[in-house]
Formats: C-alpha cells, structure tokens, sequence
C-alpha cells in the first residue's frame, strides 16, 4: 500500500492537471461510466524501510518508500489502441517530468491493450505503469 502521503500528493496533482477524460481512484466507481474514455489510477507500495543509519533515533534516519503507480486508460473494446496509447502516453509525460516535489518517478512502461476487470466484456485497457520513490 502506498503511504497516505504518497497517493495524496499524486491523487491531488492529477486531479488538477488531468482534464482529457474522467478520473477515478480507487474504490470510487461500482460500475464503468458510459465514457468513450476514461481513467483508473491505482497506486502500490512495494516498500518502507530506513534508507541510512547513524540517526540519534530511527527518525533521524532517512526513510524510503517505493512503489508503482498504475493508470489504466479505459476504452471500449475492439476500438484499437491509438488513442488509449496517446492518453497513455500523456499520462507518463505528466509524472516523469518530476511535478511532485515530495515523489520522484522512475521507469515507466506502456502496455498492450487487453480486456481489463471483465466489466461485462465491453472495456479494454492500455496501462501505463510508473515505478516512484519518496523519501521522509
């Protein structure tokens, strides 16, 4: 799981920033909205843990969270990939470019579009994938 911090500060940005489709996070839909298009950002923590020793007390040492960011570009199936693929491709530029002060953003991968979630068979997804760092 991603710290609060972490997901707060990338939920916000892309809430701001993001105006091409509709943007859900989640846990925040029951059901695929009736958009041409639209996105579902997930967010992981693969790991917490102390990234430097000789601090008085362990919160005098720097701590390190990683994880990854998913962003599923939602599509309806058998529509081709074209257009998931730029959104994608949007999404990635606005992260690595490094807008978040507090998170640094790593690799990042496009995927093929495939059938997603299996909401009723009708949508397909191209994710783009962002590995991030944050340190406190």
């Amino acid at each position: 799981m991603a710290s609060p911090a972490a997901f707060g500060a990338v939920e916000s940005y892309l809430r701001d920033v993001w105006n091409v489709t509709p943007i859900y996070f989640e846990n925040e839909i029951a059901e695929a909205p009736t958009n041409d298009l639209w996105v579902l950002v997930e967010m992981t923590g693969a790991l917490y843990a102390q990234a430097s020793i000789g601090g008085e007390t362990a919160d005098g040492n720097l701590w390190r969270e990683e994880g990854t960011i998913w962003l599923h570009v939602m599509m309806p199936a058998f529509t081709g990939t074209s257009v998931g693929r730029a959104h994608a491709w949007q999404l990635a530029q606005l992260l690595t470019r490094q807008p978040i002060p507090e998170l640094v953003f790593r690799d990042a991968a496009i995927g093929a579009g495939e059938p997603a979630f299996k909401i009723d068979g009708n949508w397909a997804a191209m994710t783009v994938t962002i590995d991030w760092q944050r340190d406190e």
